[in-house]
């Protein structure tokens, strides 16, 4: 056993402690001088020496707690000297404190991993105590988006800035929300976010902060581009015609003009190129109509409506259609019972859209067919799902389908998945398309 000699020690010093204190009574009884004397001064050698054995050990336990209570783990217990079971003892405490150094070596290469991806991630990111306003953490990010210096303390903002320590401190929210922030210099807008935690008894607030303005300039100069590209196209194929047709009328009226007898005026051929551009202003005019079109779904009148009811409502306005297309329309719901608060009216015209889409897609596949369908995923969402066995969306389309205009068709306006997307979105929605091409199209409307 470790301790087997420090109990052998023990047991020993007792043992010549007991028999000093005999000798001491024997002295008292047979009034012996030497007996008693001897044997008093070996009982006080022995019982101090039996103190210091003992006391030793306490000494060693204390010394070491002293070093954990002021975390002084680098301390080293020497192994090689002393009694057996001191040497054993400082072996324990030995290893405690490797692997104490160990667990702070690992927490603080952590900490300091971490340090490094908050200090690059491009969110502003701010800890701070509810009680003190001590900032236990800000990153680089957020002081460079506000502006501000390095602070220590939140009332450092809150005497600055107080408009700003008002929306970004002073206000709770239980979500993600959208703030226009007034700077020095600009208004920014930026996504707010925060959370209270608890650490021990102390209370802590987080808030992450993020820059959308140059993501939001960024998508819009974007959209607007692919929007004015399309526009433009479409604008200069009805335009071009228009101007060449009258720069031709133009020719022949001025050349009747000046030579009537050699360049008669044919009123038929002035009336059709007349026409012509009636026609094709027409056709402007319905798209610039068709555009405004986009721009007007801005509200949502819903109403809670069971969706076997909304299928049988399509259902019954697509049978008409469907009547000599020889395409079979299926509807299918996991439950009768399933419910959606939507704006009806909108909601029918997406799935129009998308069942005109899937049969034009059909034109000429084999036993064409169109299942819509109806279910919930893992977080009691509803899903509706239009599936078609047609030709599919071509790869190199795809990333242009929901732009406004763009179209495929000779007779398309390019308007409805774009519009679709808006009302799916009005909707705090989703739509998304999987499609292979000569497979089929799979289009989700996520609620």
């Amino acid at each position: 056993m470790t301790y087997k000699g420090y109990f052998i020690q023990l047991f020993l010093r007792v043992m010549l402690l007991l028999a000093a204190l005999i000798s001491i009574a024997y002295g008292v009884v047979k009034s012996n001088a030497y007996a008693l004397w001897g044997g008093a001064l070996v009982s006080i050698i022995i019982l101090y020496n039996l103190y210091r054995f003992l006391i030793r050990r306490f000494e060693e336990m204390d010394d070491f707690f002293e070093s954990v209570k002021y975390r002084d783990f680098s301390r080293w217990f020497s192994e090689k000297h002393g009694p057996q079971d001191i040497r054993t003892l400082h072996k324990g405490f030995n290893n405690v404190n490797k692997s104490i150094k160990a667990i702070n070596n690992e927490r603080q290469a952590q900490f300091v991993y971490l340090q490094k991806i908050l200090e690059m991630v491009d969110v502003g990111i701010v800890a701070y105590n509810l009680d003190s306003g001590e900032v236990l953490w800000a990153n680089e990010s957020l002081i460079t988006t506000l502006d501000l210096p390095s602070f220590k303390n939140i009332s450092f903002v809150e005497k600055r800035r107080p408009q700003l320590y008002e929306e970004l401190f002073d206000t709770y929210r239980t979500g993600v929300t959208s703030v226009d922030l007034s700077l020095r210099n600009e208004n920014l807008k930026v996504l707010i976010s925060d959370t209270v935690f608890q650490v021990e008894k102390d209370a802590f607030k987080l808030v992450v902060l993020q820059n959308i303005e140059d993501t939001l300039n960024q998508n819009e100069s974007d959209s607007w581009k692919k929007l004015l590209s399309v526009m433009t196209h479409e604008i200069m194929n009805s335009i071009a015609p228009i101007s060449s047709l009258a720069e031709t009328l133009q020719h022949h009226i001025q050349a009747s003009q000046e030579n009537p007898e050699e360049n008669p005026l044919e009123l038929d051929d002035l009336n059709a190129g007349i026409s012509s551009i009636q026609k094709r202003s027409e056709g402007l005019m319905k798209f610039a109509k068709t555009y405004r079109s986009l721009s007007k779904v801005t509200q949502l009148n819903l109403e809670t409506i069971k969706v076997a009811d909304l299928f049988k409502n399509i259902s019954d306005l697509m049978k008409p259609t469907l009547a000599d297309k020889h395409i079979l329309l299926q509807f299918k719901t996991e439950n009768t019972e399933m419910s959606l608060e939507i704006d009806s009216y909108l909601i029918e015209q997406v799935l129009i859209n998308l069942i005109l889409n899937a049969i034009d897609a059909c034109a000429s596949a084999e036993n064409a067919r169109i299942s819509i369908t109806a279910s919930q995923n893992t977080q009691g969402r509803v899903l509706l799902k239009v599936l078609d066995n047609g030709s599919g969306i071509p790869e190199e389309i795809k990333d242009s389908i929901f732009i406004p205009f763009f179209s495929t068709k000779k007779t398309g306006s390019g308007v409805g998945l774009s519009l679709s997307k808006q009302i799916m979105t009005l909707h705090k929605g989703k739509i998304q398309i999987k499609s292979e091409p000569d497979t089929g199209t799979e289009i989700r409307l996520l609620f």
